[in-house]
């Protein structure tokens, strides 16, 4: 799996009048393309303050202390906020745990869909045009110095080509909108006859045929070859006679003939708009018959023979001479990343050496970013900042370190800092950057440049359909009773304009994630989303987001107390105490061989329809986070406590290679503990249910 965002070593404290609250403590996970991950833990483990930190809405008070959140090359702990309003609610969005008040109650809940989507419409092709003309660019630099021959002329045939071929696509794509929304419109008012006023239902007739007037296109259906104009015409004629006399036989009748010619040309394939658009351009545009295959074999052929594999072998060419400077540049990039290394392994850094090389290695990183690549190196991109900020906050706790009488604002940094820490922070920086490139270059002959040939003129191909791809009213609004429809809300075309308070909890947090749905986000943030909610709304809204996560392949971080809530949905679980993970590991892991004593007080206090014994509460409260225990933060609640867990801080210790729990039980010299016998024979009542479920079911 791709790797979608990356946390490491997260601090964040949190300033407050009665000192500094340490709210999340040196924690790290990965997150993979089309995985749920869940962080699971009490109120104040943390969990809210990291989904927070990931969607950069921090209190004004939050300290962020060290770590990298990193997504698409950037680190999200340190770009700007204009930089992250183009991520916040497009590629990372999120679901609070109180619908109604993440929803205006004096705005209709289709505006309030419709909005987003249009302003981020506009902001999406302006970023896409900047994108293509950026890479175009640096492509064409590339390709000169490699030799290719008439490097410019080449691309004014592709910008023509991507240009006409991107409208020809945004053609087909509306008249293929406006066919879907015929569809479920008349699929919409066969049903509303039966029980609605004839006038009201006249008005959603007149919607087909608004749609109607914009689903022709030659290559989905042909308004001088199709039925459909007749059918139409049948359908309107019998309009009147329904609205006077409420008889719907000839309507209906009408309707489901208009189906037939719809839902067939949406079976037909899409014709490839590139190669028209080079055939079109160049005249060579072969005879259509109405076959949408035939005719993409046929134009291929030719767009192929005549330009893109001739095309492909020079943009090839072009990153192929790209990546031999950028590897060059890397093998020196070692070099000095080692020296620098050996200059700063000393126990207390020479801060003047370390500012010298943090400089010195940036300039050489940010010289040799590879800018072509589609995929952003994010720990090349993100050096900088990381070197930067990891050495000047080791000069100033150098600094404060020395002062005799420091204000109020130093007191506190003194109080929290970390001398050792800030260091080693440099050192991993340098490494990991170090160990990148490393790897990047040892992989460097198994490159396949054919295929990242490919991959490029695809990529531009698609932000330059994105160029042209203009979200009006109308579409937003198809768009919004699509998504209605899509999380679960009936009658959606009604529904649209009715306010918040029309809605029931479980429909209004259904709103909230068709809301965060609408950018087609890579990464939903569930932060205790069916908390407000009854049992059995909880299951419908699991349910949904389970299947949505399928469809989209989304990643998703599910935040929740209740480790019963994820059972069936999490692909991973990190369980959080006192702003630390304490245990983390597949879904399976976790709930079949817990290894923490906090995980195990979890388990046992969570309900089921099996347990017959007392659940048991877990004694006592969470630590005061101003002054963290020195030891296991948990010790003062766990009955299984040694005496070392009051004294040091447990590490993580590896029981496969995807589970890892901070316990001194796990340290070989320790007793044997067994859980509770609670835990156990949940354990077993759960792998039993599991075999005779074939695996269906966690709980």
């Amino acid at each position: 799996m791709a790797k979608k965002l990356e946390v490491k070593n997260l601090i964040i404290s949190f300033r407050t009048n009665n000192g500094t609250v340490k709210a999340v403590r040196d924690i790290s996970f990965n997150l993979e393309r089309g995985e749920t991950l869940a962080i699971v833990g009490e109120s104040g483990s943390g969990k809210s303050v990291t989904a927070r930190a990931i969607m950069g809405i921090l209190a004004k008070n939050a300290i962020p202390e060290g770590g990298e959140i990193i997504y698409d090359g950037q680190d999200l702990m340190k770009i700007s906020e204009e930089d992250f309003h183009k991520i916040r609610g497009n590629r990372i969005s999120m679901i609070f745990q109180d619908p109604l008040s993440s929803l205006n109650p004096i705005v209709r809940i289709g505006k309030q869909l419709t909005e987003a989507m249009i302003l981020n419409g506009k902001a999406n092709q302006r970023e896409a045009g900047r994108i293509y003309k950026e890479k175009g660019k640096l492509l064409r630099a590339e390709m000169k110095e490699a030799g290719v021959k008439n490097v410019d002329a080449k691309f004014t045939v592709f910008d023509n080509i991507t240009k006409l071929g991107s409208q020809l696509e945004s053609d087909y794509n509306y008249s293929h909108e406006r066919a879907e929304s015929m569809i479920k419109n008349i699929e919409a008012v066969l049903i509303d006859v039966l029980d609605k006023e004839p006038k009201k239902v006249a008005k959603e007739m007149r919607l087909i045929e608004k749609d109607a007037e914009n689903v022709y296109n030659e290559y989905l259906i042909d308004e001088h070859k199709s039925e459909l104009p007749g059918l139409l015409k049948k359908f309107q004629d019998a309009i009147p006679g329904y609205v006077s006399t409420g008889k719907h036989e000839q309507t209906d009748a009408a309707l489901k003939e208009l189906l037939v010619p719809l839902k067939g040309a949406l079976e037909t394939t899409a014709p490839d708009f590139y190669a028209m658009a080079y055939c079109k351009l160049n005249n060579v545009m072969p005879a259509y018959n109405g076959d949408n295959d035939e005719l993409n074999e046929q134009m291929q052929s030719i767009f192929n023979e005549k330009f893109l594999d001739s095309f492909r072998k020079d943009v090839a060419a072009g990153l192929a001479n790209s990546d031999k400077k950028s590897f060059e540049q890397k093998d020196n990039i070692v070099e000095s990343l080692n020296a620098a290394l050996d200059k700063i392994k000393d126990n207390r850094i020479d801060i003047k050496v370390a500012k010298e090389e943090a400089k010195k290695c940036s300039t050489e990183i940010e010289n040799a970013l590879d800018r072509l690549a589609i995929n952003k190196d994010s720990i090349a991109y993100t050096f900088k900042s990381n070197i930067m900020s990891a050495v000047n906050i080791y000069a100033q706790a150098l600094k404060v370190e020395k002062m005799k009488h420091p204000n109020k604002k130093n007191r506190m940094f003194k109080d929290r800092m970390d001398i050792d820490l800030y260091q080693n922070n440099i050192r991993l920086a340098m490494t990991r950057a170090r160990d990148s490139f490393q790897s990047q270059i040892d992989a460097a002959e198994q490159l396949n440049y054919d295929k990242l040939s490919d991959e490029m003129v695809t990529y531009l191909c698609e932000e330059s359909s994105k160029r042209v791809h203009k979200v009006t009213q109308r579409k937003a609004q198809i768009r919004a009773i699509e998504l209605m429809e899509e999380v679960g809300i009936a009658n959606a075309r009604e529904r649209y304009r009715q306010y918040p308070f029309e809605f029931s909890g479980g429909m209004r947090q259904r709103i909230v994630i068709a809301i965060a749905l609408a950018a087609n986000p890579d990464i939903l943030i569930c932060d205790e989303p069916t908390t407000a909610l009854d049992v059995t709304i909880q299951a419908q809204i699991l349910e949904l987001i389970n299947r949505l996560k399928a469809q989209r392949q989304l990643s998703i971080i599910f935040i929740t107390h209740d480790l019963g809530v994820v059972a069936n949905m999490a692909d991973k679980i990190a369980v959080m105490y006192a702003g630390k993970i304490v245990e983390s590991g597949t879904s399976d892991e976790i709930f079949y061989d817990p290894r923490h004593p906090y995980t195990w007080a979890l388990l046992a206090s969570m309900p089921d329809l099996d347990t017959k014994e007392k659940l048991d509460a877990i004694p006592g409260t969470p630590p005061n986070m101003i002054f963290p225990p020195e030891g296991d933060a948990f010790a003062e609640r766990n009955k299984y406590a040694m005496q070392i867990d009051l004294e040091e801080q447990p590490p993580m210790f590896k029981i496969s290679d995807s589970h890892y729990a901070a316990t001194w039980l796990l340290h070989p010299n320790a007793p044997k503990v067994e859980p509770p016998k609670i835990v156990t024979d949940r354990i077993a009542r759960m792998k039993k249910l599991n075999e005779e479920t074939g695996g269906e079911t966690n709980e």
